[in-house]
């Protein structure tokens, strides 16, 4: 059995689908609508790449300093000069690796964290 209010509910619904879908429909005077929030959105900043490489190196610094804090500074610098003595990707993780300024003053306030 056929309901006729069914079928004329589920219609109406097929129209106001298709209407939205092509971008019709309608807002009530007074009501915050789709056309309310649609003005209210900021356009999308473009983020850079410097907050990314930041980070890198932060955690990159943060590593140094807690290997050098663990391990010790004498053996820590035997591993950079043995770095220094291998092959060119050696050389550069030697480069990168060496103790700066930044990461000994790291170094001295993870102590108290690691012994």
């Amino acid at each position: 059995m056929v309901d006729r209010n069914l079928e004329k509910f589920y219609n109406r619904v097929g129209r106001i689908e298709r209407i939205h879908q092509e971008g019709g429909g309608f807002e009530a005077d007074g009501t915050l609508g789709l056309k309310y929030y649609n003005s209210q959105k900021h356009p999308r900043r473009r983020r850079g790449l410097l907050g990314p490489v930041v980070l890198v190196m932060m955690t990159v610094v943060g590593i140094k300093a807690a290997v050098h804090t663990t391990i010790g500074a004498e053996v820590y610098d035997e591993r950079i000069a043995a770095l220094w003595e291998g092959p060119l990707i050696d050389q550069v993780g030697a480069y990168v690796l060496q103790a700066d300024p930044l990461t000994l003053a790291l170094a001295d306030q993870f102590r108290w964290i690691f012994k």
